[in-house]
């Protein structure tokens, strides 16, 4: 049996938590990881992993196995990256993981724009608005907006988004137009379920400290469409990304209110697994959807 993909197995089990994920990340069935991590162990004469029903950790001689095998493979990788580096061809699968929204309004179009120029490219896209593990479930890469707050990632700034605090003409003309934050607690809210309710609905009045206003939340959603959808048929306000309503907003269906007292807009990060060497097609796609969103709202 090939030693380097036992190596592999037991690396994997290791960084996903367990061998059906692994299995999952290897693409093998769970009994071909189990059996590379066994016969490694019998290879060794030593027990790596301490099973129990539930949970796998290393013993001893496997954590000192461990990081050494995790630099072998890094160098591996690396070695062959030089490879590919000296080709002008960029190829290879491209894992990504994105929100949903951001996605379908503006990711998509500048993915095909790279797949266009990169043929060799396989892309591999998970479109999902909850916070993916990129070691755990074996990404290249992420899109994410708003505070990082992961530390142990690597990220780079792509550009910004805006917050817009929105209702329907005809919420508006039911409930009237609130002038000032603090006019919200007397209307219906849209909530973003994936933000914190102080978090999100915060508000810059020019003083040290920003605002907090929470209307009464009728809805809830782990999806801005979802959300602004909700609002187009008037039932409430919503405080969401610019780049959701913009043509909402420039369409008549939404109006964007309490201008004045916008929060700073928000950082869109491609954010990269710690420790690992970045593969030339993860650093130009970057490349190219920083070009493509830039820092400007």
């Amino acid at each position: 049996m090939d030693k380097l993909a036992n190596i592999e197995a037991l690396v994997t089990v290791v960084e996903t938590g367990g061998f059906t994920k692994a299995a999952d990340r290897l693409d093998i069935a769970k009994s071909v990881v189990s059996r590379r991590v066994r016969a490694l162990e019998t290879e060794l004469g030593v027990q790596l992993l301490q099973r129990t029903t539930r949970t796998q950790s290393l013993t001893g001689p496997g954590r000192q196995y461990y990081e050494r095998a995790v630099h072998i493979l890094a160098d591996l990788e690396e070695a062959e990256q030089s490879i590919i580096d000296a080709s002008a061809d960029l190829r290879g699968k491209l894992r990504l993981a994105a929100p949903l929204s951001f996605g379908l309004h503006h990711l998509t179009l500048a993915l095909s724009t790279f797949m266009q120029e990169h043929p060799g490219i396989e892309l591999e896209l998970d479109l999902n608005d909850r916070e993916i593990n990129l070691v755990e479930e074996g990404f290249d890469m992420a899109v994410r907006i708003g505070h990082l707050r992961d530390s142990t990632l690597l990220a780079r700034r792509l550009g910004s988004a805006r917050l817009v605090t929105c209702a329907s003409p005809d919420y508006l003309a039911r409930h009237g137009t609130p002038e000032h934050p603090s006019e919200l607690e007397k209307h219906v809210g849209l909530h973003y379920a994936n933000v914190t309710l102080k978090r999100a609905w915060q508000f810059d009045t020019g003083g040290r400290e920003p605002l907090t206003a929470i209307p009464r939340i009728r809805m809830r959603a782990n999806n801005g469409d979802a959300l602004a959808g909700a609002a187009v048929a008037g039932l409430g306000i919503i405080n969401t990304p610019a780049f959701i309503v913009a043509d909402l907003v420039a369409g008549g269906e939404l109006v964007s209110i309490l201008n004045e007292f916008r929060r700073p807009a928000l950082g869109i990060y491609a954010v990269y697994p710690p420790g690992r060497l970045m593969p030339k097609r993860v650093q130009a796609l970057t490349d190219l959807l920083a070009r493509r969103f830039g820092d400007h709202p």
